[in-house]
């Protein structure tokens, strides 16, 4: 069980001051102990990956509040919706090449029939 292997791991560790989550994640990893100490292995990776705060989440209700409340009377939902996403995922909305999308968005527009 988890408090066996981490009882056994403790003896492979290096003797130092302080041993890190992420440097006995990284351990396990290089020495490819991973079937050795599977719950271990799994309870670090679990413990690394949980968002310490909420405040991301929070952050996005936010958002979406502000938009809901500036927007509520003049916009559709589906609209709406899009633009909390945007809002909300605002890294990824930042890298879109907006030259590209704007060229393709209109060639599919394009009422023109192209003869050749």
């Amino acid at each position: 069980m988890l408090c066996d292997e981490l009882i056994s791991l403790k003896s492979f560790l290096p003797d130092q001051k302080v041993v890190t989550p992420v440097f006995v994640l990284n351990f396990i990893k290089d020495r490819n102990l991973k079937e050795l100490y599977p719950n271990v292995w799994i309870a670090l990776r679990i413990l690394l990956t949980i968002p310490v705060t909420v405040a991301s989440g929070e952050r996005s209700f936010s958002k979406l509040k502000l938009i809901k409340t500036y927007l509520r009377s003049t916009i559709s939902q589906s609209r709406l919706t899009n633009l909390a996403t945007l809002s909300i995922e605002n890294e990824i909305a930042g890298n879109i090449d907006f030259d590209n999308l704007i060229k393709e968005f209109a060639d599919r527009k394009a009422r023109k029939v192209k003869f050749y």
